[in-house]
């Protein structure tokens, strides 16, 4: 089915890792949305919606499916967000939720957690391709779009001034966003290209590390990923995350050197009783679950002992929403001081202040 000059699928453009907002004339910034992100295809009365992946998101979100059928005008392709916005700001988790095979889950999901759609970029307006446009002429045409909009879809904020954008990284995770993005002005839409610059918030946490993986190409002797733990308040060790930032020489390393940590390991380790689903529904380190896609996750204990220091950006929940990169061991830190309350509390801010600062013209 013919989409105007601009049809799927087509590769969002991407961004690469920076530490500090970049400075000097043209640069616009934008909130970094934590969501599915999703280009959107209007085409006559019809609308189809494809991941970052290429793939259709429409049957998990039948709600954005049909708010875009209604605030996105014949001929647009607009590129942003799918996320779900709830009083205590977004929420990831319920977003992966709507991943599910069965029809009526994510009807009822759609009905219990409506998502919601967050526009930063046009493709094409009234079938006119715009990729070949300048970042500042997109933005005039996405904004023409907006009072289309329904109470569903929103438009991203934009400034140009830095130290707003600064006070964004610093205000609106509180809201439960994941950093800042910078794009030039004058950049055209590069699809698959990294040219945006994407700022997140890096932190570290020392943790305990009380397994590991092994490395695909290597099992046996190249260590893929370490398991990451950190105590809560009733002395509990959590699993947190993982962190896997190594060369081929350091996992083989790895291998040998935790290889004494293995021994009995598993006799009184703090995990063990999470070899089966519990009745709670707990599951080990590495369980499977409906989104491993039946990758092996098995993994292997070890003694309580070892203590490192990784870096992350933020917390889903009571995990590390990304992989942390691994920065050193700590041998000076004892086991049981690697705790939850090491870790900064992020002040919590209203999303729909977020959203306003579009409205109210903060570019």
């Amino acid at each position: 089915m013919a989409r105007g000059d601009v049809t799927p699928p087509v590769e969002p453009m991407l961004a690469k890792a920076a530490t500090d907002l970049p400075d000097g004339d043209g640069w616009c910034y934008e909130p970094k949305w934590d969501g599915f992100r999703a280009i959107a295809f209007r085409d006559g009365g019809s609308v189809y919606i494809q991941s970052r992946d290429l793939k259709p998101l429409d049957r998990y979100f039948p709600d954005v499916h049909d708010a875009l059928v209604r605030g996105l005008p014949d001929g647009a392709v607009v590129d942003g967000e799918v996320v779900i916005a709830t009083p205590r700001g977004l929420d990831f988790d319920a977003l992966q939720m709507r991943l599910h095979p069965a029809a009526s889950r994510v009807e009822k999901l759609s009905r219990e957690t409506p998502a919601s759609f967050v526009a930063f970029d046009v493709l094409a307006a009234d079938h006119e391709d715009l990729r070949r446009h300048p970042l500042a002429a997109r933005r005039a045409r996405l904004e023409a779009l907006a009072p289309g909009f329904t109470p569903s879809m929103h438009l991203t904020p934009l400034t140009r001034d830095r130290a707003l954008a600064a006070d964004w990284l610093a205000r609106f995770e509180g809201a439960g966003l994941d950093g800042v993005v910078a794009k030039h002005a004058d950049a055209i839409y590069e699809p698959g290209r990294r040219t945006m610059v994407k700022i997140k918030h890096v932190r570290t946490a020392d943790c305990v590390v009380a397994g590991f993986r092994w490395h695909k190409a290597g099992p046996e002797t190249h260590v893929g990923s370490l398991l990451l733990g950190l105590y809560d308040d009733a002395g509990v060790l959590q699993h947190v995350g993982v962190t896997s930032s190594f060369t081929m020489a350091m996992r083989q390393q790895l291998a040998t050197e935790l290889a004494p940590l293995r021994k009995d390991a598993l006799r009184e380790h703090p995990w063990r009783a999470w070899a089966e689903v519990s009745a709670a529904g707990t599951r080990m380190p590495g369980g499977q679950s409906r989104w491993s896609a039946g990758k092996d996750l098995s993994w292997e204990p070890l003694r309580i002992e070892r203590v490192c220091e990784v870096t992350y950006d933020h917390l889903q929940g009571n995990r590390f929403r990304h992989a942390t990169v691994f920065r050193r061991w700590r041998p000076d830190k004892p086991q049981e001081h690697c705790r939850y309350d090491q870790l900064e509390v992020t002040t919590p801010y209203e999303l729909a202040r977020v959203f306003s600062a579009a409205r109210a013209g903060s570019a």
